[in-house]
């Protein structure tokens, strides 16, 4: 298959996962293991974590709904805490920017396709690069009103590449984010370990993206 464009996910496979964050923000609270995750997991896409990624609320009005979902599940949380986490130490990984060049360098176009949040003035979160040049394409939920797993953000990240789903790859760190993907036709990736899935799209496109 001769591919022509790879689309990435930002957190959790360009940057380290924002849960990460999650896990230590609960061993600093004194919160039981999981328990961000499991409120935020619950809450779902009718949840204050899916409201603030499609740009429905201001960051003040975040902060009080996720709040409120963690009182109702009976844990104490400081929101803006937990948000500032996320963004803290929020470097790429130095192996995904070479792979995304190596990429280009080859002909390929490159996306990134992203579930982030605006900050107070209305700017997209740190849950990006602060170069975005290094994509063809940038398309972030915050910014689009619609968030993965909508099949409708992979539609428009396609149609801005104006390629078919046949002809790319896509890695995510959550197979839920993967599902509509490879429903549409694109070959997908899930990143557990950066390098582990760097192998694979080497495999995938038959060159090379690592030097070891």
């Amino acid at each position: 298959m001769s591919y022509r464009a790879v689309i990435f996910d930002l957190g959790g496979v360009v940057f380290p996962s924002p849960f990460e964050a999650f896990d230590e923000y609960e061993r600093e609270a004194g919160l039981p293991t999981g328990a961000v995750r499991g409120v935020i997991r619950t809450s779902s896409e009718t949840g204050a974590w899916a409201a603030l990624e499609r740009g429905e609320h201001t960051l003040d009005g975040f902060f009080a709904a996720l709040e409120s979902e963690f009182t109702s599940a009976g844990h104490a949380i400081d929101a803006r805490a937990l948000l500032g986490g996320v963004g803290r130490g929020f470097g790429p990984r130095p192996e995904m920017v070479e792979a995304i060049a190596r990429i280009r360098d080859a002909g390929l176009l490159v996306a990134a396709l992203t579930n982030n949040w605006s900050d107070a003035r209305g700017r997209p979160s740190p849950n990006g690069v602060d170069s975005m040049d290094v994509f063809d394409v940038v398309v972030e939920s915050s910014v689009e009103g619609i968030r993965k797993p909508d099949p409708r953000i992979y539609e428009l990240t396609l149609a801005r590449l104006a390629v078919d789903a046949a002809a790319v790859v896509f890695l995510d760190d959550l197979g839920i984010n993967l599902k509509p993907a490879r429903a549409m036709g694109m070959a997908t990736i899930k990143v557990a370990d950066p390098i582990d899935a760097l192998r694979e799209l080497e495999s995938v496109l038959g060159f090379p993206l690592l030097d070891t």
